[in-house]
């Protein structure tokens, strides 16, 4: 996810392969970023691109006196970011194309300022307004249908909780000016996942260990109804809703019913530690790769608590049951 310059000079070679549209690319066209850090004098400052669901390190320049330019080409206006922190995963965003931008940071409050990024006003507007749990994607849709920003905003805030349906009705209204744009072609990719992960679709294999190293698999589980349950030690939301899984779990287990728990975590004993504090106690796997796993990438799981209910015929019956409504499906489905 990551190449480097230093503070006046010019990126030389193209990045790998991965990042070409995201970074610079040429010398004498494209994006001219100059800025400054309002709590930095001096140090590095790292510049990403959003692609393939996460930011990804495109480029950093030395910070001098409070300053720092950037320059390269964008192949079409996308979400940039900058921090001084290359791992952080909450960099302050704006969007870029091919412009002479200028930028104050403050990252320690939390504050950028942006001027002449085109889209970035409608970016702003919409960060503001996806705030707001009124605002549907039908509201979206409305007016930024024919935007990259509108299909970023989605990206970002809505398509994680969506099924097929939804996104596919997404796909089909978005103006056909942006086919073949970065962003619709991570639509795209979401969607060709998603279908794969309909309700009747034979559940895709995977092998991972447990705690005590040992493989195992999810075709092992094949005869019972099993609750793939995608969550962390780290995840607030995922601890809340164990209680109910507990519940589920004491309620069916003598029915042919488990669960086998999937884990985002990276420490090793923070996820034992919680296993034991919330009772949970049934089979547990976990790769420490965090969203980086690939059986993470293979259920599309973009937010946790996310789980998949499966029936002896290793078939989906249904996916992203919480609270009540897991209790709903095993009475409707466990006899």
């Amino acid at each position: 996810m990551k190449a480097m310059k230093t503070m006046g000079t010019m990126l030389t070679g193209m990045l790998a392969w991965g990042l070409a549209a995201c970074g610079p690319q040429s010398k004498t066209e494209g994006y001219l970023l100059q800025g400054e850090v309002a709590d930095m004098t001096s140090g590095t400052i790292y510049l990403k691109c959003y692609r393939n669901g996460a930011f990804e390190n495109v480029d950093s320049a030395t910070v001098q006196e409070g300053h720092f330019t950037f320059q390269g080409t964008a192949g079409e206006p996308l979400a940039y970011a900058l921090t001084t922190n290359p791992a952080s995963r909450r960099p302050l965003t704006f969007f870029m194309g091919n412009e002479q931008v200028t930028v104050r940071l403050n990252e320690s409050e939390k504050q950028l300022q942006v001027t002449g990024a085109a889209d970035n006003d409608e970016w702003l507007q919409l960060q503001e307004q996806t705030r707001n749990e009124n605002y549907t994607v039908d509201s979206l849709l409305a007016r930024h249908a024919a935007s990259p920003v509108g299909v970023y905003a989605f990206l970002r805030t809505y398509s994680s909780r969506l099924g097929y349906a939804e996104v596919k009705a997404f796909r089909e209204r978005l103006d056909a000016s942006l086919e073949g744009s970065a962003y619709v072609k991570e639509v795209d990719t979401l969607l060709a996942k998603l279908e794969r992960l309909q309700d009747g679709a034979e559940a895709p294999d995977f092998t991972l260990p447990d705690a005590e190293g040992r493989p195992v698999s999810l075709s092992s589980f094949r005869g019972q109804y099993v609750l793939v349950d995608f969550w962390a030690a780290w995840c607030p939301d995922c601890r809340r809703e164990n209680p109910n899984v507990v519940a589920a779990y004491k309620q069916y287990q003598k029915k042919n019913f488990t669960v086998l728990g999937v884990s985002l975590d990276r420490d090793k004993d923070k996820w034992l530690e919680a296993i034991e504090k919330d009772g949970l106690t049934w089979t547990h796997v976990c790769d420490f790769q965090y969203w980086s796993g690939p059986v993470v990438d293979l259920y599309a799981v973009k937010w946790i608590p996310k789980s998949f209910l499966i029936g002896p015929d290793g078939r989906i019956l249904a996916s992203g049951l919480e609270s009540q409504a897991l209790l709903d499906k095993l009475a409707e489905v466990v006899k």
